[in-house]
């Protein structure tokens, strides 16, 4: 019986409180979680704890948790305030933009800072349409956390729709070197050997293979090579 009364005294919790959280939220304002900035993420956080013990732990006064919900909300609402009326103090709670990519090259001293990996960049392009890296003039990934791509012109004002032509998938680049290591399986899937790709290096004057970053190869057999530290910190920095 008592039991009982603990999982009805849980219900009505979870009853009581979703409603709350729906208006909190709606004052918050409207916000993708996936836009969430630094300070935001970490008021969801604090809400889900605060949340969380209140109807796990019949225990807990459930007045103490409704009030602690306003103030965090009150707390979001005066943040949000002032790092709109206070540049230099909206950017100390959140992250700058980082510019990763520039002219088809990969900065690998940036995406180490952010602690991103070679493979989130690239995952990162396929999900914006690009392919091939020598396509982007310029990558940069914003404060919260996803990559804006820009396109050099050629790659992107005029399409082949616009054309009316054909194109073949010369578009798309495989990498067969990433951070010193040959990737042999895409070499294969391209009917290349390393021989091949160690005499394709040479040409282009990299004879160690241990100082590329990333090489891709596309359908064309066109190499493009990004060494380490090729671009350490690329200026001007993105104002946000």
């Amino acid at each position: 019986m008592e039991f009982l009364k603990e999982l009805m005294l849980i219900f009505g919790r979870i009853i009581t409180i979703i409603p709350l959280l729906l208006v909190i939220t709606l004052v918050m304002g409207r916000r993708a979680i996936g836009e969430l900035p630094v300070f935001d993420f970490l008021v969801v956080l604090v809400l889900g704890s605060v949340v969380g013990a209140d109807i796990a732990d019949p225990n807990v006064a459930h007045i103490h948790t409704a009030i602690a919900i306003v103030l965090i909300a009150f707390l979001q609402r005066i943040i949000a305030k002032m790092a709109i009326s206070f540049r230099r103090f909206g950017k100390l709670i959140t992250f700058d933009p980082t510019v990763v990519i520039k002219d088809g090259q990969i900065s690998r001293t940036n995406i180490k800072k952010i602690r991103y990996s070679l493979d989130n960049i690239l995952q990162m392009l396929r999900e914006n349409g690009v392919f091939d890296i020598t396509h982007v003039h310029l990558g940069i990934i914003e404060s919260n956390g996803k990559l804006t791509v820009y396109k050099h012109p050629a790659n992107d004002v005029v399409t082949v729709n616009d054309l009316g032509i054909e194109k073949s998938l010369d578009g798309i680049a495989y990498p067969v070197v990433i951070e010193g290591k040959v990737y042999r399986k895409v070499l294969t899937d391209l009917h290349l050997t390393e021989e091949w790709l160690n005499q394709e290096l040479e040409k282009k004057g990299f004879k160690d293979i241990n100082r590329i970053f990333l090489a891709t190869i596309n359908e064309r057999n066109d190499m493009h090579v990004s060494l380490y530290d090729s671009n350490p910190v690329i200026k001007p920095d993105v104002i946000h």
